[in-house]
C-alpha cells in the first residue's frame, strides 16, 4: 500500500483517486471547496462533478494542503494547467522530503510556452522532488469513476519511477502504459484540445462525419508537426497520447473541448460559452499558446490557425473552413511522414 496525495478534487482528480482506492492504497484528497470536501468526507460522492459515481469510503478529503502532503510519497497534481505554477509555489514551501510528482492536466502556458513539467520543475526545488510523470491519454473521467475499461499512458523520464506508478494505477478496468518521451506525451495532450474545439465546432456548423474525419485526421498530423520540431518522438503521436487522446475529445459529449466548440459552431459568442462551462476549457489557452508557438518555430498549423482566427480575431467560422479548403494542394504522405518540412 502506497500513502498517495491527489491535488485537485475536481473529476478527474476524484476518479484517480478512486481508481488509487480501489487498489487499495490510502488517498489523501485535496480541494480548495470546503463543501465538495465534507460532501466526500460524508457522503462518499463528489456530485458536483460526478453525479452518478458513489466513491470508495476509504478516500479522504481535505482543504488544508499541508495536511494533504504530510507523510505522502507520491503526489498527484490534478488541476487546470493554469494552476499548475501557483499550486507547485506553494508545494515548493510545504514539501520537506523528496516525492514523486505525476501531474495529470493538458496544457501550455500562453506567456513562456512551457510544457507544464518544466513549469513544475522550475518553481519546486530539485531536492523536494524524486521525478516528475506524466499521467495523459484517452480518459473521461465521467467513464473511469463507474470502471468503464480505459487505458492510459505514464510518461517518465525515469521509466522506474514510471514502473511504479503503472504498479499503483494498473487493475482490471484501468490498464497503464509506459512511456519515456515526456515531450510527446505533453504535446498530445495539449494541442489535441485544439481540434477537439474544432470538431465540435465542424458539429455545431451541421459539417457532418467527412468534415470531421478530415479534421482530426488533419489535425493529428500538425500535431506532430509542432510535437517534432520541438523535441518529441513521432511515434508518441500514433498511441493513446496522440491518436487516443484525440479521438475521444473529439468525438464525445463528455468532452468540454467538443461542447465548447459546439456551442461556438451554433452561434454562441466565446465568452459566454466560457462563462457557461462552469469548467475549464484547455483548448482555448493551447490554441492561443500553440498559435504563437508554431510561429517561432516556423511550423505550419492550418487547423490551429483558422480556430485561432475565429476565437481571437473574429472571423467567420463558414469562411475559415473556405480558406482550409482551398489551401494550395499537397501530398498526403509527405505530410505525414516528413514533420519538418
Amino acid at each position: 500500500m502506497a500513502n498517495v496525495a491527489v491535488i485537485g478534487a475536481g473529476s478527474w482528480g476524484t476518479a484517480i483517486s478512486l481508481v488509487l482506492a480501489d487498489n487499495g492504497h490510502d488517498v489523501l484528497l485535496y480541494g480548495r471547496e470546503q463543501e465538495h470536501v465534507d460532501e466526500i468526507n460524508s457522503s462518499h460522492t463528489n456530485s458536483f462533478y460526478l453525479k452518478d459515481a458513489p466513491l470508495p469510503e476509504s478516500i479522504r478529503a481535505t482543504t488544508n494542503l499541508k495536511e494533504a502532503l504530510d507523510g505522502r510519497s507520491i503526489v498527484f497534481l490534478v488541476v487546470p494547467s493554469s494552476a499548475i505554477r501557483p499550486v507547485s509555489k506553494e508545494l515548493n514551501t510545504l514539501l520537506t522530503e523528496p516525492v514523486t510528482i505525476v501531474h495529470a492536466a493538458k496544457g501550455i502556458e500562453p506567456k513562456t510556452h512551457k510544457r507544464l513539467s518544466e513549469i513544475i520543475a522550475e518553481e519546486i526545488e530539485p531536492a523536494k522532488r524524486r521525478a516528475i510523470g506524466v499521467l495523459t491519454g484517452p480518459t473521461h473521467a465521467e467513464e473511469v469513476a463507474v470502471r468503464k475499461p480505459t487505458t492510459i499512458t505514464i510518461a517518465c523520464a525515469d521509466l522506474d519511477v514510471a514502473d511504479e506508478v503503472q504498479e499503483l494505477l494498473t487493475n482490471d478496468q484501468f490498464r497503464v502504459y509506459l512511456n519515456s518521451d515526456v515531450v510527446g506525451a505533453e504535446y498530445g495532450g495539449a494541442l489535441k484540445n485544439i481540434i477537439a474545439l474544432a470538431a465540435g465546432m465542424t458539429d455545431g456548423l451541421g459539417y457532418g462525419d467527412n468534415a470531421k474525419a478530415a479534421l482530426m485526421t488533419r489535425g493529428i498530423v500538425e500535431i506532430a508537426r509542432l510535437g517534432v520540431k520541438l523535441g518529441a518522438n513521432p511515434a508518441s503521436f500514433s498511441g493513446l497520447t496522440g491518436i487516443g487522446d484525440l479521438i475521444v475529445t473529439a468525438t464525445s459529449q463528455h468532452s468540454r473541448n467538443w461542447r465548447a466548440g459546439n456551442a461556438i459552431g451554433r452561434g454562441e459568442k466565446l465568452e459566454d460559452v466560457l462563462g457557461n462551462m462552469g469548467m475549464v476549457v484547455e483548448g482555448v489557452r493551447a490554441c492561443e499558446a500553440a498559435h504563437s508557438l508554431a510561429k517561432e518555430a516556423g511550423v505550419e498549423m492550418p487547423i490551429t490557425e483558422a480556430l485561432y482566427n475565429v476565437l481571437f480575431e473574429g472571423k467567420s467560422p463558414h469562411d475559415e473552413v473556405k480558406k482550409l479548403m482551398r489551401r494550395p494542394q499537397k501530398h498526403e504522405m509527405e505530410q505525414v511522414f516528413h514533420f519538418e518540412e
